[in-house]
Protein backbone atom coordinates (compact mmCIF):
# COMPACT_ATOMS: atom_id res chain seq x y z
CA UNK A 1 0.00 0.00 0.00
CA UNK A 2 2.72 2.57 0.69
CA UNK A 3 4.62 2.11 -2.39
CA UNK A 4 1.34 2.18 -4.25
CA UNK A 5 0.55 5.99 -2.84
CA UNK A 6 4.17 6.73 -3.07
CA UNK A 7 4.43 5.59 -6.69
CA UNK A 8 1.19 7.83 -7.35
CA UNK A 9 2.17 10.73 -5.28
CA UNK A 10 6.13 10.98 -7.03
CA UNK A 11 4.46 10.84 -10.67
CA UNK A 12 2.46 13.63 -9.43
CA UNK A 13 5.77 15.41 -8.41
CA UNK A 14 7.60 15.09 -11.65
CA UNK A 15 4.78 15.76 -13.66
CA UNK A 16 4.38 19.34 -11.83
CA UNK A 17 8.07 19.35 -12.01
CA UNK A 18 7.77 19.03 -15.54
CA UNK A 19 5.61 21.88 -15.65
CA UNK A 20 7.40 24.26 -13.07
CA UNK A 21 4.61 24.15 -10.59
CA UNK A 22 4.82 25.22 -7.31
CA UNK A 23 2.97 21.91 -5.76
CA UNK A 24 5.91 19.87 -7.19
CA UNK A 25 7.21 20.62 -3.78
CA UNK A 26 4.20 19.06 -1.41
CA UNK A 27 3.84 16.18 -3.33
CA UNK A 28 7.41 15.58 -3.21
CA UNK A 29 7.82 15.37 0.16
CA UNK A 30 4.79 12.84 0.47
CA UNK A 31 6.24 10.60 -2.27
CA UNK A 32 9.71 10.74 -0.41
CA UNK A 33 8.55 10.02 3.10
CA UNK A 34 6.69 7.05 1.86
CA UNK A 35 9.31 5.87 -0.72
CA UNK A 36 11.70 5.80 2.47
CA UNK A 37 10.01 3.46 5.12
CA UNK A 38 10.17 1.28 1.56
CA UNK A 39 13.44 1.33 0.47
CA UNK A 40 15.08 0.84 4.40
CA UNK A 41 13.21 -2.58 4.71
CA UNK A 42 14.69 -3.41 1.07
CA UNK A 43 18.12 -3.09 3.10
CA UNK A 44 18.54 0.09 0.57
CA UNK A 45 20.48 2.49 2.96
CA UNK A 46 21.33 4.73 0.65
CA UNK A 47 18.25 5.10 -1.26
CA UNK A 48 16.71 5.71 2.65
CA UNK A 49 18.73 8.35 3.46
CA UNK A 50 18.33 9.84 0.11
CA UNK A 51 14.82 10.34 0.88
CA UNK A 52 15.20 12.20 4.43
CA UNK A 53 17.66 14.82 2.11
CA UNK A 54 14.57 15.01 -0.20
CA UNK A 55 12.56 16.63 2.27
CA UNK A 56 14.88 19.39 3.03
CA UNK A 57 15.33 19.78 -0.29
CA UNK A 58 11.64 20.28 -1.62
CA UNK A 59 11.69 22.29 1.56
CA UNK A 60 14.77 24.59 -0.19
CA UNK A 61 13.35 24.41 -3.34
CA UNK A 62 9.92 25.17 -2.41
CA UNK A 63 11.45 28.68 -1.13
CA UNK A 64 13.60 29.37 -4.15
CA UNK A 65 11.12 28.47 -6.63
CA UNK A 66 8.20 31.08 -4.73
CA UNK A 67 11.28 33.57 -5.05
CA UNK A 68 12.06 33.00 -8.99
CA UNK A 69 9.28 33.75 -10.23
CA UNK A 70 9.06 35.57 -13.73
CA UNK A 71 6.31 38.70 -14.26
CA UNK A 72 4.06 36.07 -16.23
CA UNK A 73 4.32 33.81 -13.07
CA UNK A 74 6.01 30.83 -14.24
CA UNK A 75 9.11 29.92 -12.69
CA UNK A 76 12.64 31.05 -14.47
CA UNK A 77 14.97 28.71 -15.54
CA UNK A 78 18.67 28.77 -16.15
CA UNK A 79 21.54 26.84 -17.55
CA UNK A 80 24.66 26.13 -15.88
CA UNK A 81 28.10 26.73 -16.91
CA UNK A 82 30.64 24.51 -18.79
CA UNK A 83 32.99 24.86 -15.44
CA UNK A 84 29.73 24.32 -13.22
CA UNK A 85 29.46 21.20 -15.26
CA UNK A 86 32.79 19.54 -14.92
CA UNK A 87 32.82 20.73 -10.92
CA UNK A 88 29.60 18.76 -10.25
CA UNK A 89 30.54 15.93 -12.79
CA UNK A 90 33.80 15.41 -10.47
CA UNK A 91 32.59 16.16 -7.14
CA UNK A 92 29.43 13.52 -7.66
CA UNK A 93 31.75 10.72 -9.01
CA UNK A 94 34.16 11.07 -5.65
CA UNK A 95 31.38 11.39 -3.66
CA UNK A 96 29.78 8.50 -4.90
CA UNK A 97 33.50 6.04 -4.59
CA UNK A 98 33.54 7.44 -0.65
CA UNK A 99 29.47 6.80 -0.12
CA UNK A 100 30.12 3.61 -2.06
CA UNK A 101 32.98 2.58 0.17
CA UNK A 102 31.47 3.19 3.24
CA UNK A 103 28.02 1.24 2.68
CA UNK A 104 30.05 -2.19 1.59
CA UNK A 105 32.65 -1.58 4.21
CA UNK A 106 30.14 -0.69 7.27
CA UNK A 107 26.36 -1.77 6.35
CA UNK A 108 25.18 -4.62 4.78
CA UNK A 109 23.18 -2.87 2.17
CA UNK A 110 22.31 -4.66 -1.24
CA UNK A 111 24.04 -3.30 -4.45
CA UNK A 112 26.18 -0.71 -2.24
CA UNK A 113 28.16 0.81 -4.89
CA UNK A 114 25.50 0.80 -7.66
CA UNK A 115 22.93 2.51 -4.75
CA UNK A 116 25.36 5.07 -3.69
CA UNK A 117 25.85 6.01 -7.09
CA UNK A 118 22.21 6.85 -7.86
CA UNK A 119 21.85 8.41 -4.19
CA UNK A 120 24.98 10.31 -5.22
CA UNK A 121 23.17 11.60 -8.55
CA UNK A 122 19.94 12.07 -7.16
CA UNK A 123 21.45 14.58 -4.67
CA UNK A 124 22.82 16.27 -7.67
CA UNK A 125 19.64 16.10 -9.55
CA UNK A 126 17.50 17.24 -6.77
CA UNK A 127 19.78 20.12 -6.07
CA UNK A 128 20.56 21.39 -9.41
CA UNK A 129 16.33 21.16 -9.53
CA UNK A 130 16.22 23.35 -6.54
CA UNK A 131 17.91 26.01 -8.24
CA UNK A 132 16.30 26.13 -11.25
CA UNK A 133 19.09 24.60 -13.45
CA UNK A 134 17.88 22.94 -16.97
CA UNK A 135 20.50 20.56 -16.61
CA UNK A 136 19.04 18.30 -13.13
CA UNK A 137 16.94 16.85 -16.00
CA UNK A 138 19.80 15.45 -17.43
CA UNK A 139 21.01 13.96 -14.17
CA UNK A 140 17.53 12.52 -13.83
CA UNK A 141 17.12 10.64 -16.84
CA UNK A 142 20.75 8.93 -15.74
CA UNK A 143 19.20 8.00 -12.48
CA UNK A 144 16.23 6.58 -13.77
CA UNK A 145 18.05 4.28 -16.78
CA UNK A 146 20.09 3.10 -13.58
CA UNK A 147 17.10 2.59 -11.40
CA UNK A 148 14.95 0.69 -13.01
CA UNK A 149 16.99 -2.75 -12.90
CA UNK A 150 18.09 -2.00 -9.76
CA UNK A 151 14.39 -2.10 -8.23
CA UNK A 152 14.18 -5.32 -11.00
CA UNK A 153 16.81 -6.80 -9.12
CA UNK A 154 15.22 -6.25 -5.55
CA UNK A 155 11.73 -7.51 -6.84
CA UNK A 156 10.27 -3.76 -6.30
CA UNK A 157 8.37 -4.03 -9.15
CA UNK A 158 6.27 -1.17 -8.80
CA UNK A 159 9.37 1.31 -7.85
CA UNK A 160 10.59 0.06 -11.79
CA UNK A 161 7.89 1.36 -13.07
CA UNK A 162 7.31 4.11 -11.59
CA UNK A 163 10.68 4.77 -12.61
CA UNK A 164 9.82 4.14 -16.55
CA UNK A 165 7.67 7.07 -16.29
CA UNK A 166 10.19 9.02 -13.72
CA UNK A 167 12.17 8.40 -17.25
CA UNK A 168 9.66 9.97 -19.86
CA UNK A 169 8.57 12.62 -17.63
CA UNK A 170 12.35 12.98 -17.31
CA UNK A 171 12.52 13.91 -20.81
CA UNK A 172 9.71 15.99 -21.07
CA UNK A 173 11.37 18.26 -18.16
CA UNK A 174 13.81 18.42 -19.95
CA UNK A 175 12.54 19.53 -23.27
CA UNK A 176 10.12 22.00 -21.76
CA UNK A 177 12.84 23.27 -19.81
CA UNK A 178 15.19 24.03 -22.71
CA UNK A 179 12.75 25.44 -24.78
CA UNK A 180 11.74 27.94 -21.69
CA UNK A 181 14.95 28.60 -21.61
CA UNK A 182 15.56 29.29 -24.84
CA UNK A 183 12.15 31.78 -24.81
CA UNK A 184 14.04 33.65 -21.34
CA UNK A 185 17.56 33.64 -23.76
CA UNK A 186 15.88 35.48 -26.98
CA UNK A 187 13.81 37.59 -24.60
CA UNK A 188 16.71 39.21 -23.16
CA UNK A 189 18.20 42.50 -24.36
CA UNK A 190 21.72 42.84 -25.70
CA UNK A 191 23.86 44.89 -23.79
CA UNK A 192 24.84 48.03 -25.03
Amino acid sequence: MLETVATILGVACVALAARRSMWTFPAGMGSVVLIGFVVFEARLYSDALLQCFFVAANAYGWVNWLHSRERSGEVAVERMSGASRIAWAAGGIAVTLAWGAAMHRFTNASYPWWDAAIAIASVAGQVLMAQRRIENWVIWIAVDLASVPLYLAKGLYLFAGLYVIYLALACWGLFDWRRAGNRAAVAEPLPA
